[in-house]
């Protein structure tokens, strides 16, 4: 942490006298507090790719199921993918992108379809 997100604030209380130091201890002490500054997570695309042989049908099946999409917004994408050979299904932090990526290729294969699913940041 740089030393701009320190803020020192003065201590009211005496130190105490009688230590080691010999001083009358009347100085003020020192203290910081750190600023927790929180940060925004990355997010990750996720990416359904065009194949010949995965039947569109499949596709708005598996953007229903593990996308919440509507029957309209499934078919919507399906078709970008199928007219432009890629398309986003969703944008999640980095956990939550490769739990769908993972889901989507193991139900794909579970049902012999070459479906490829991607994440990218953004």
């Amino acid at each position: 942490m740089a030393n701009r997100d320190l803020a020192p604030y003065a201590s009211k209380e005496p130190r105490k006298s009688g230590g080691s130091d010999g001083g009358s201890g009347s100085g003020t002490a020192l203290i910081t507090r750190t600023r927790t500054q929180t940060r925004r997570p990355n997010m990750y695309r996720v990416l359904l790719l065009n194949d010949d042989y995965t039947t569109q049908e499949f596709v708005v099946i598996v953007l229903r199921k593990y996308f919440n999409k509507t029957l309209e917004e499934a078919t919507r994408i399906m078709l970008h993918v199928h007219n432009h050979g890629v398309g986003e299904c969703g944008v999640y932090t980095y956990e939550v992108a490769e739990t769908k990526v993972t889901q989507v290729m193991d139900y794909a294969r579970k049902h012999q379809h070459p479906l490829q699913c991607i994440m990218e940041k953004k």
